[in-house]
């Protein structure tokens, strides 16, 4: 893609009334724009980086029996009353048709949809295991949306659901759901900061689990084991006595942390209020087991600019980075020669053929953070400047290397 051509612009200022770290930097590099509280458009940039972080996901969704599904945002008001959450949930979006009076909900999570959903295939153990995903906007009436993409009104959502006919099954989906998101924040690039926590269950069962990212910009706080390396947050330490649920050690260092997933045993309390049952081998009529598996994909996003930037912009992972490298052309017309060469080998680069000086074309490819920066110029002569974003130093390298390289 050639940056002249990008209809969104750098800013070398930091946004008002921003404080977040990744909120300032994403709107400045250009991957997003405010629309209000809590709301985002994700432009060219942006929406090149969410499409990389869902294909990770799918990737790793569909290679554990998921199959992917798309369910409503619009939702009837008596599903919610059917689960006692019309009232009970606290951040739900609730509307009235002008026309027919019908009352909706805009969804924040989909068991009141998913539910009666299976209900309609499940009759028999040899229906089950199932497991459904999809990958959808959710919308929270959050009391007070903040830290830029972290807490949002509106927001893209991975939720797989997964249905089974006893404990031993669910249990045994649930691990490899864990390993899936443990590869999903690996290939992100935040795998090493990244750890399995024990969270309250609810209603639900004696513990859900969530992943938690290190970071000072963390709204939680987790007590981690190094010995196990696995956490547990605020909400159970006590319940815990203050020790590892693993090893039981007592030697917990504190941190604060950002959730970037989460994974329910929800067993029947979304299937009881359905009728959500099968016939077992003998006969005999049981409700369906069920658990849910989330990752919020802007929360993601964000997660990963809070963590990995330094005073001059982001620094993408190479896994999800909306191009490979970010080549800028000092000089008109000399790296046009680069370009349609990598291009001709499927290649594809952000091409700084920009009317800017040097400075400003290293301020931005700083910013936007891409990771390897290419420079063509009189300087280089039949050579490439190589410098990979976040370190120092650079080399010449020929053509034919730089696409090896890459």
């Amino acid at each position: 893609m050639r940056q002249s051509k990008l209809f969104s612009k750098t800013q070398r200022s930091d946004p008002q009334n921003e404080e977040s770290v990744n909120a300032k930097l994403l709107i400045r590099a250009g991957y997003v724009d405010k629309v209000m509280a809590g709301v985002y458009t994700f432009l060219p940039l942006g929406k090149r980086v969410l499409a990389n972080i869902e294909n990770i996901i799918r990737e790793e969704m569909v290679a554990i029996g998921g199959e992917e599904i798309l369910m409503p945002s619009l939702q009837p008001k008596i599903n919610w009353e059917t689960t006692g959450r019309y009232d009970a949930y606290d951040t739900l979006f609730k509307f009235q048709s002008f026309y027919s009076k019908t009352d909706y909900v805009l969804g924040p999570t989909h068991e009141e949809i998913v539910s009666p959903l299976l209900g309609k295939f499940i009759t028999s153990y040899k229906d089950l295991p199932v497991a459904v995903f999809q990958i959808q906007n959710k919308f929270r009436d959050e009391k007070r949306s903040k830290s830029g993409l972290l807490r949002g009104r509106e927001f893209l959502m991975k939720d797989l659901y997964s249905f089974h006919a006893d404990e031993k099954d669910l249990e045994k989906f649930y691990e490899k759901a864990r390993k899936a998101y443990v590869r999903i924040f690996n290939r992100a690039g935040i795998g090493k900061l990244t750890y399995y926590t024990y969270a309250s269950g609810g209603t639900f069962s004696k513990y859900s689990h969530e992943f938690q990212t290190l970071t000072p910009a963390g709204e939680d706080v987790i007590y981690i084991c190094d010995k196990c390396r696995i956490a547990v947050n605020r909400e159970v330490i006590d319940d815990l006595q203050g020790s590892c649920p693993k090893c039981g050690s007592k030697t917990l260092r504190e941190e604060k942390a950002i959730e970037v997933g989460n994974i329910f045993p929800l067993k029947t309390r979304f299937s009881s209020p359905f009728g959500l049952k099968f016939s077992g081998a003998n006969g005999q009529e049981n409700e369906v087991l069920m658990g849910c598996y989330g990752i919020g994909l802007n929360r993601l996003m964000g997660t990963i600019v809070e963590v990995s930037h330094d005073e001059r912009g982001i620094i993408w992972p190479k896994a999800i980075s909306p191009f490979p490298a970010h080549l800028v052309e000092l000089g008109k017309g000399k790296g046009r020669r680069l370009y349609e060469q990598l291009a001709k080998a499927g290649i594809e680069v952000l091409y700084d053929d920009r009317d800017a000086t040097a400075g400003e074309k290293f301020a931005d490819a700083d910013l936007i953070g891409l990771p390897v920066r290419l420079v063509v110029s009189e300087k280089t002569k039949d050579k490439v400047e190589v410098k990979k974003r976040g370190e120092k130093n650079s080399k010449l390298v020929s053509y034919g290397s730089v696409r090896k390289l890459l």
